[in-house]
């Protein structure tokens, strides 16, 4: 399915209404913008799941330390 778009002064696209209905697409969704030897991809982000938020919710720990050591390189 080809679909085209305008890019506005501020640098902003609209998905098409097609490809947004086909994908589920919402506001508030996360679209990643990947560059390729091929060319661009964009695609949407995957949605996290109920499962995915138990998961993190069960590794414990301390959220700030975790993320210092994150932004350190360290974990």
């Amino acid at each position: 399915m080809l679909s085209e778009t305008v890019i506005s002064k501020g640098y902003q696209t609209v998905v098409p209404a097609k490809i947004r209905k086909a994908h589920g697409i919402m506001p508030g969704d996360v679209m990643e913008w990947v560059d390729t030897e091929q060319g661009i991809l964009v695609q949407p982000r995957k949605k996290r799941t109920l499962q995915d938020i138990i998961g993190i919710v069960k590794s414990g720990g301390d959220a700030v330390e975790s993320k210092k050591m994150i932004q350190k390189g360290i974990k």
